[in-house]
């Protein structure tokens, strides 16, 4: 038997609670995992406190993410032993997860950990980091440089937002990071911020083309925040979004992109190619700077995963939660 954090849903009656699961219950897979760490995610809190429909099958076993060691392997790229990282394909949605001391995976959609990165540095950036890192590259291919400009992050705070400007800071960006949270100052200025703006600046309806300020964005945000920093972009930059924590709404116009040039970039994690996602942790290993990381994290037990669910939808965290399993 093995622990697991099981989400169940009978009629309108909601639970997410600890149990005990048979190995034997597992869904089909060709590699077998323990899972060492994992991490709580945007879509993993919708998951565990019901507020979105993000589980599409029942009873669920939460977790999009896990980190960990190899038990036994019937695909060829995978050995017992192995370090391995697993991000999104459906886990914690329409598969069991890695909110679990088990679990049972395709090798195709696993990563092998990169040398320097241990399991717990892997799920302390965890999907929200990997999503930043994949901001960055769609940035960068568009042609963003460092001296073009200031580059915003909103929802600075959260996982995809302190992991976006560390990155982009560590890379000689001029970062200017906007957040709701004014005594968080200090946090994203050691994370390499230049300067930081309240989100509130961005979060109301506003015009359809503003003053020029930003030469890129990593938006995770979504809804007006999202349109305010098209319409606020120079001519000729780029907005990576890849969140909605206002909203999934758009509520812009046509104007920026066809006025001033300006590149809306969406970022799709979940089920970007596999060669990319090695590419994405590999420069992670290589780029983010581990101290910056390590002040990022609170570490949770797995016990304690529902509770810091609910803080996260509240917005009561900040940075990223690695739970050790």
């Amino acid at each position: 038997m093995f622990k697991a954090l099981q989400l169940s849903k009978q009629g309108d009656v909601f639970s997410a609670s600890l149990v005990q699961v048979d190995p034997d219950g597992l869904p089909p897979g060709d590699v077998q995992v323990q899972v060492q760490y994992s991490t709580l995610n945007y879509k993993d809190a919708l998951a565990i406190t019901n507020s979105a429909s993000v589980v599409r099958l029942w009873p669920m076993v939460a977790g999009i993410d896990g980190a960990g060691v190899v038990l036994s392997s019937e695909h060829g790229d995978w050995q017992p032993g192995d370090h391995f990282i697993h991000n999104g394909w459906g886990l914690g949605e329409t598969r069991w997860g890695m909110l679990a001391e088990r679990a049972s995976v395709q090798g195709q959609w696993m990563v092998n950990l990169p040398a320097g990165l241990s399991c717990r540095q892997a799920m302390a950036i965890g999907t929200a980091g990997y999503t930043a890192m994949l901001c960055v590259m769609a940035l960068q291919e568009h042609g963003l440089h460092p001296g073009d400009g200031e580059v915003l992050v909103t929802g600075a705070t959260g996982g995809v937002g302190s992991t976006a400007v560390a990155l982009l800071a560590s890379l000689g960006y001029t970062v200017v990071a906007a957040t709701g949270k004014v005594d968080e100052q200090t946090y994203l200025k050691n994370l390499g911020a230049a300067s930081v703006i309240d989100r509130a600046s961005l979060a109301l309806p506003g015009k359809p083309l503003q003053k020029e300020r930003w030469a890129g964005v990593v938006d995770a945000v979504g809804s007006h925040t999202l349109a305010n920093a098209c319409a606020q972009t120079r001519y000729g930059g780029a907005v990576a979004a890849c969140g909605l924590a206002q909203g999934a709404d758009f509520p812009a116009t046509v104007m920026p992109f066809i006025l001033r040039g300006v590149r809306l970039l969406g970022v799709d994690s979940v089920m970007a190619p596999i060669e990319r996602r090695r590419r994405a942790w590999q420069r992670l290993a290589r780029e983010l700077d581990p101290t910056k990381l390590e002040s990022m994290v609170t570490e949770i037990s797995l016990e304690q995963a529902v509770e810091y669910a609910q803080a996260l939808m509240q917005g009561k965290v900040r940075g990223r939660i690695v739970v050790k399993i």
